[in-house]
């Protein structure tokens, strides 16, 4: 799967630290208890709040690979509408466009 043009970026230029980084990134992986499916959808709840779109096709296609629906996808990113408003609602196209490619 095709990662984001920033992180592309980010492991060209800086490649010990994402190196470092995507050591940490299993790590945190590896402690949750969550499934990989709840995991992802969480994932992309909090992408969507703190508006991190750049990482939402990313993580929409390892959701998508893992069981998500797009009904799942979608109530993911408006789960966090009550708690920081309806910014959450620009990564909504980002995510669909994301889930219907093949």
């Amino acid at each position: 799967m095709k990662v984001s043009k920033s992180f592309e970026v980010f492991a060209k230029e800086a490649p010990e630290v994402q190196s470092a980084w995507m050591e940490t990134i299993h790590k945190l992986d590896a402690a949750s208890t969550l499934d990989k499916k709840t995991e992802e959808l969480a994932y992309i709840a909090v992408m969507a709040a703190v508006r991190l779109e750049s990482g939402i096709p990313f993580h929409v296609k390892m959701a998508k690979s893992n069981g998500a629906t797009r009904s799942e996808i979608i109530s993911a990113i408006l789960v966090g509408l009550p708690a920081v408003g309806n910014t959450v609602i620009n990564a909504l196209p980002i995510a669909i466009d994301a889930y219907e490619e093949d």
